[in-house]
């Protein structure tokens, strides 16, 4: 039963993953879209007021618009990462793994989409952000993506949960357990001996 269970959900949490991320790329290639059909660039409008506002904003760098000029290398960085994820995604049992590295998978594609396929060329395409919270560069839905799906790690590291579903301090308990047990025999026997 344990057996079949392991093994069955690895494959069931690895189309998790890959649900999470086409539907990361699906909601974040759909507002780029609505946004490039209803503004145009530098056009903002009010959300709630000036604490959220959407603009419509190109942006050839990395985040924080920094490294303008290095468009080609931003896109091989989030080609790898989305083929790391897909590796290592492989081997997730883990729900809330699935969840997370389907995110940040999601919006490394999502912006690299952008890289690929918009102007001005293919590997050098601009990303479609819109994004604006107060003192706060523009971002978009991909973007979030990979924020969540970062903190996300930190949460789930920092509670020892590992890919393969385990807590980590059970694992250590347990170690701990066998060798206070297996430790305690030979001292107990040396103690009944020292008595009689």
């Amino acid at each position: 039963m344990t057996t079949n269970d392991d093994t069955g959900a690895r494959p069931r949490r690895f189309v998790l993953l890959l649900l999470v991320a086409l539907t990361a790329i699906l909601v974040d290639l759909a507002t780029k879209q609505w946004v490039l059909s209803t503004f145009s660039e530098g056009e903002s409008v009010d959300v709630i007021g000036s604490f959220l506002q959407f603009t419509l904003v190109f942006n050839t760098g990395a985040a924080f618009s920094l490294g303008t000029g290095y468009t080609w290398v931003f896109t091989i960085i989030a080609s790898c990462v989305v083929l790391v994820i897909a590796y290592i995604g492989r081997r997730v049992r883990s729900v809330w793994w699935g969840v997370t590295l389907g995110l940040m998978m999601g919006g490394a594609a999502g912006n690299l989409v952008d890289r690929f396929f918009r102007d001005p060329a293919p590997f050098h395409g601009a990303v479609v952000d819109f994004i604006r919270l107060p003192n706060y560069p523009v971002f978009n839905i991909a973007d979030s993506c990979v924020v969540v799906g970062a903190i996300l790690v930190v949460v789930l590291t920092f509670k020892g949960l590992g890919m393969d579903g385990t807590i980590v301090e059970d694992a250590r308990d347990k170690k701990r357990t066998g060798k206070d047990q297996g430790g305690s025999g030979p001292a107990d026997d040396s103690t009944e001996g020292k008595g009689t």
